[in-house]
C-alpha cells in the first residue's frame, strides 16, 4: 500500500509532500475526470479589476446553436477550484449542464495580494463577475444561470443571491457560514473572552506588519497531525493533507489580519429575501458543520429543502462520489432553471 501511494504521489506531482495513506473509501475521487466533458481554462475581471481564473466545463456534444442552463461552482474556503469545485463541475457537465468553478481572488491562479487574503466583499463579487462572464456566451440562457457552493462558498453565494436576482437557484453543500464559525466557533465553542484575544492579536499584527513585519497566516489545515489534534483537524488533514485532495497551489492558510473580517460577515442577514427562487441545503447527517445548514434552512423563506446525506460527514461530501447525492442536486438545477 505505501508503494502504491507513493506512486499516486508521483503521479499528482506532489513534490516534497508525504506519501501519506489517505481514506479513499466511498468512491473518494477528488480528481475525476471525463470523457463526455471538455474542460476549457477561462478568466474575467471582477469589479474591482481583478482577473478571477477558472474552468469553463461543457458537454462533449455542446451544440453552439442552443441554449443551455448554467451553474457556477464555488470551492471551500482555503481551498482552490481543483479541490471539490471541478468534481462537481464535471459530473454535473455530464447532466447536460455547462459549468464554471473558479479560483476566489486572492487564492490559487487569481488576482490579489497579499495572497490569501479574506474579504467576504470580492469572494461574493467573483460570483457576480463569473455570472457576467456566461451571459456573454452564446450557448448559455441568461434567464437559467445558478449558484452551488460547497463549505465556505455556501454562504457566499447565498450572500451573492441576496442582491443579484440573476442567480435563480441556489444550493449549498456541506455549507459553513464563515461569520458565525469565526465569531462564535463550531456549536457556539468561542467565548466572548477569546474572540476578544483574536481581535487584539489581529490588532497588534497589523501594528507589526505595517512596520514590516512578514505576513502571518492562521487557521485552515494543519501541516502535521499530533496526538491532540482534533477529529475536525483529522476530517480535514485527510482530504488537504494527502493525495486524496491535495493541490500545491494552496496552503489552506488565511492571513491572520484579515481573517478576523469573517466576524463582520452575516450571510443568512436577509436570506429570507431570496425567496421566490428555489434553496437547497445538502449537508451530511455526521457533518460538524451541519449547524449552518440548519440555521440557514430556519431563516430562509418557501421554497426551501434541508436534504440530509445519511452516515456523511463535512469532509465527505468534498470526494465521496458514492456519497454525493449528484443526481438530487442535477433534479434540483433542471427543475428550477427551467
Amino acid at each position: 500500500m505505501k508503494k502504491i501511494m507513493v506512486m499516486l504521489a508521483i503521479t499528482l506531482g506532489l513534490v516534497g509532500v508525504p506519501a501519506m495513506a489517505a481514506d479513499m473509501s466511498n468512491g473518494a475521487d477528488n480528481f475525476y475526470k471525463s470523457d463526455r466533458v471538455t474542460i476549457q481554462k477561462i478568466s474575467f475581471k471582477n469589479k474591482m479589476g481583478m482577473k478571477v481564473v477558472g474552468n469553463l466545463f461543457t458537454p462533449k456534444n455542446l451544440e453552439q446553436n442552443r441554449k443551455y442552463a448554467v451553474i457556477v461552482v464555488g470551492h471551500p474556503m482555503g481551498a482552490v477550484k481543483e479541490q471539490s469545485a471541478n468534481l462537481y463541475a464535471t459530473k454535473l457537465a455530464e447532466q447536460g449542464f455547462v459549468t464554471l468553478d473558479f479560483d476566489l481572488s486572492f487564492w490559487g491562479e487569481s488576482e490579489g495580494e497579499p495572497r490569501n487574503t479574506v474579504s467576504t466583499d470580492i469572494y461574493v463579487d467573483d460570483f457576480l463577475a463569473a455570472v457576467d462572464f456566461l451571459g456573454t456566451q452564446t450557448f448559455v440562457d441568461r434567464g437559467r444561470i445558478g449558484a452551488l457552493g460547497i463549505c465556505a462558498s455556501g454562504s457566499f453565494v447565498v450572500s451573492a443571491a441576496q442582491i443579484d436576482p440573476r442567480i435563480r437557484a441556489i444550493a449549498t453543500v456541506s455549507m459553513y457560514d464563515m461569520g458565525a464559525a469565526n465569531r462564535n466557533g463550531l456549536h457556539h465553542s468561542v467565548t466572548l473572552k477569546q474572540r476578544e484575544k483574536i481581535l487584539q492579536d489581529a490588532a497588534q499584527e497589523r501594528t507589526a506588519e505595517f512596520s514590516g513585519a512578514p505576513i502571518k497566516y492562521t487557521s485552515g489545515t494543519p501541516e502535521k497531525l499530533t496526538k491532540n489534534s482534533t477529529v475536525v483537524e483529522r476530517e480535514f488533514y485527510d482530504f488537504y493533507r494527502t493525495p486524496r485532495g491535495y493541490s500545491p497551489n494552496t496552503t489552506t492558510h488565511p492571513t491572520l489580519v484579515s481573517n478576523v473580517s469573517f466576524m463582520n460577515f452575516y450571510p443568512f442577514e436577509q436570506i429570507q429575501t431570496i425567496s421566490p427562487r428555489h434553496l437547497l441545503f445538502v449537508v451530511g447527517e455526521k457533518g460538524h458543520s451541519r449547524e449552518f445548514s440548519e440555521d440557514a434552512y430556519q431563516r430562509a423563506a418557501e421554497p426551501k429543502e434541508l436534504y440530509i446525506v445519511p452516515g456523511a460527514g463535512h469532509v465527505d461530501l468534498y470526494d465521496r462520489t458514492k456519497l454525493i447525492p449528484f443526481a438530487k442536486l442535477a433534479n434540483f438545477f433542471r427543475e428550477n432553471l427551467k
